[in-house]
């Protein structure tokens, strides 16, 4: 992958994923990728595992996030962090927005 290392708001688009969820992916390389998610309230984040490891910070809303069967409201200023593998999803209680830091990239999101 070649190295970019600027990524401005006008060339970064919203992509709509339904049901009240919209993504945008704001910087990435191999290693490290950072994604901007907005969520309407009661937009659901279904359960899932995958091979990277996570860090979530809320910038703006409320959320219910469920990992590894337990359950905590956290909202703008909070965060978390997900192993490899682990089971999570969140629900959102208060329309916002995460900041999600994946490693390494999500490729399946590119």
């Amino acid at each position: 992958m070649n190295i970019k290392n600027y990524f401005t708001s006008n060339e970064c688009e919203l992509e709509d994923l339904g049901n009240g969820i919209k993504r945008k992916i704001t910087a990435y390389n191999d290693s490290l990728m950072c994604v901007e998610v907005h969520f309407e309230e009661g937009a659901i984040g279904a359960m899932h595992t995958h091979p990277h490891e996570q860090i979530t910070y809320i910038i703006s809303g409320e959320f219910e996030f469920t990992i590894d069967g337990k359950t905590q409201l956290l909202k703008a200023g909070d965060s978390t962090f997900k192993q490899s593998e682990v089971l999570h999803g969140a629900v959102c209680k208060k329309a916002g927005v995460l900041l999600d830091i994946f490693t390494p990239c999500r490729k399946d999101f590119l």
